[in-house]
């Protein structure tokens, strides 16, 4: 009786073993059968093991080249079948083959991508799947390439095309020596796929060159959508800023800066261009958090990415070798573990001051709400390196104050908060009339004052304005092409707001609460002044002017401070409209 107990208890740990040889051989004839069968008589998935035998803990071999092949066969019912089939296995003891299959699927996806316009499109059809995918930071990395390339492939000009076109295929070789560094188990597989996209880059870059030649185009040197970096000779100005922020990290008692400003006025663009405006004892470490660092699934993968961060500014900016930091040691504690690695930051560093820059902090911000970080956990974190590494220093950056992310003022230790707003006049004028060096075209004195007074001088909108005034110049004959006059400043207005269209919308989402008063006040003629009509409009007027929207001119006189703003908001309203009396005082103080 106490044997047949025995055998009884131990039954499933022995006998999956003993019927595993047997299981196997049938597994693989399944496998031979189904190659050998005609496109139309293939076998039944329901037939392998893995499907009837869910205690097998040892694995089928091939099961996962098994699964791709099914979902590759072309009819949708064989696709369908074998994405029920992987989400089955996906939570028993077969789930191995799952993930080896997504990320064999995932390979097949990006090897399809034959020219730059199926690069491009990528991003919106690569499925990152669970975080927990030992892929996923590299699918990260496919996506963000898929991105920039459809964002130069958005450039109106051939030049900015092939501009941006050189910053993806630098980053495609960044990755690839990643790849070629790494004991990453992968990199085998999606090396071969990154060598092709390069190939496919430069080829349609070549293709451009190619083209301008031939149409004798005027190259726009203006850049619209994306930070301009340290390679990229447009970038003007800022020295005011940077030398704020040189005397800020000298003083001892100030280790964290905020950088605000309005979205698009630039920020971003300056903190790649600090490697050159800042002398060379400050090592600046960019952080993008819009970026791997703030979508980790956990708190190792976010020490990870802000760690491979600081290591590619170091050397990018400073030709500073950093030490890396793996997973695998921050696996079994990762604060600690990062702690230690600051400890061999700080060796190298010497006499130098670390600058850790993280960019578009809003991001982070998000990721504690939503609970994917403890917030004690990352920002005490953060406050340990302000107080105790006087090596270090952060500077974040956003269009916020931490007036409206409250949770970050008791981590940050005597903050100072640096404005950056729009271009000195002179900046503008050497923005619009020199933006490269030998730049062919000639602006009329009234073309550059109409330019400056419609932009008041904001770095993004002069671009626009510039890069839709000279796409229009190349579409005029050739002798007229060189010279730019008031009239084609005119003309490029509404091709302008249409192409910018992305950027105003966003400024009439972050104002709905005011949308209506704006409309009503942008329907007025260009350089009318407001006055309010009532008290209960001062509040709303006094929140538009602190988020510089609108300014005071005179007592209890009002005006755009951007006019294309006012003509974008002016569009479809009518001057009578009346939305604003529906607005609440006490919404805006709130607000505010």
């Amino acid at each position: 009786s106490l044997a047949c107990t025995t055998v009884g208890l131990t039954l499933p740990l022995w006998l999956p073993l003993c019927l595993y040889p047997f299981e196997l051989v049938w597994t693989l004839l399944i496998y031979r059968l189904d190659e050998r069968s005609g496109s139309h008589h293939r076998l039944p998935l329901r037939w392998h093991t893995a499907f009837w035998d869910e205690r097998q803990r040892l694995p089928f071999l091939g099961l996962d080249q098994y699964l791709v092949r099914v979902i590759n066969r072309a009819p949708q019912k064989s696709q369908t079948e074998g994405q029920a089939a992987m989400d089955y296995l996906s939570t028993g003891h077969q789930r191995w083959a799952v993930r080896n299959a997504q990320i064999e699927l995932d390979a097949q996806q990006l090897e399809c991508c034959a020219d730059v316009g199926a690069i491009s499109a990528l991003h919106r059809q690569l499925a990152l799947g669970d975080l927990n995918n030992p892929i996923t930071p590299l699918l990260l990395s496919f996506r963000r390439l898929s991105e920039d390339t459809q964002a130069a492939l958005n450039q109106s000009s051939l030049y900015n095309q092939r501009l941006m076109l050189t910053t993806v295929i630098d980053h495609i070789e960044g990755h690839l020596r990643e790849l070629t560094r790494s004991s990453y188990p992968y990199a085998p597989r999606f090396r071969p796929i990154l060598q092709s996209w390069r190939h496919t880059v430069c080829r349609h870059q070549q293709l451009l060159t190619q083209k301008a030649e031939l149409s004798q185009e005027i190259e726009s040197p203006y850049i619209v959508g994306i930070p301009l970096t340290q390679q990229q000779d447009v970038f003007v100005g800022r020295q005011d800023v940077s030398a704020q922020i040189e005397r800020l990290l000298k003083e001892k008692r100030y280790s964290s800066l905020l950088l605000y400003g309005q979205r698009r006025m630039g920020k971003t663009s300056l903190l790649n261009n600090l490697g050159r405006l800042l002398p060379n004892h400050i090592v600046p470490l960019f952080i993008d958090l819009q970026g791997p660092t703030s979508k980790s699934r956990d708190h190792e993968g976010f020490l990870y990415n802000l760690a491979r961060g600081m290591v590619h500014s170091a050397k990018q900016y400073r030709n500073l070798t950093l030490p890396p930091l793996s997973r695998e040691t921050l696996a079994i504690d990762p604060f600690t573990a990062f702690d230690e690695w600051l400890d061999q930051v700080e060796a190298l560093l010497s006499n130098r001051t670390a600058l850790l820059t993280l960019d578009e902090f809003e991001a982070l911000d998000q990721a504690l709400t939503h609970g994917r970080f403890e917030q004690d956990a990352i920002l005490g974190m953060l406050r340990n390196l302000i107080q105790h590494r006087p090596r270090f220093k952060v500077l974040l950056s956003g269009s916020h104050t931490l007036e409206a992310l409250q949770r970050w003022s008791s981590y940050l230790i005597n903050l100072q908060v640096i404005h950056i707003s729009y271009l000195k006049e002179s900046e503008a004028r050497r923005l619009i009339e020199q933006p490269v060096r030998d730049f062919p075209v000639r602006y009329a004195a009234a073309a550059t004052e109409r330019i400056i007074h419609l932009t008041r001088c904001h770095p993004f909108l002069i671009q626009l304005l510039c890069a839709e005034i000279i796409a229009l110049k190349n579409e005029q004959p050739s002798p007229s092409r060189r010279q730019v006059t008031q009239a084609d400043v005119e003309a490029a207005i509404p091709k302008a707001l249409t192409s910018g269209s992305f950027f105003f919308a966003d400024i009439e989402h972050n104002h709905y609460e005011v949308l209506p008063l704006l409309q009503r006040l942008s329907a007025q003629r260009e350089g009318t002044l407001y006055s309010p009509t009532s008290p209960q409009e001062l509040p709303w007027l006094e929140h538009l002017v602190k988020q510089e929207i609108l300014e005071v001119v005179a007592e209890d006189q009002y005006q755009f401070q951007v006019d294309l703003i006012r003509r974008w908001l002016a569009r479809g309203t009518s001057p009578n409209g009346n939305g604003a009396d529906k607005l609440s005082v006490a919404h805006i103080q709130d607000k505010r």
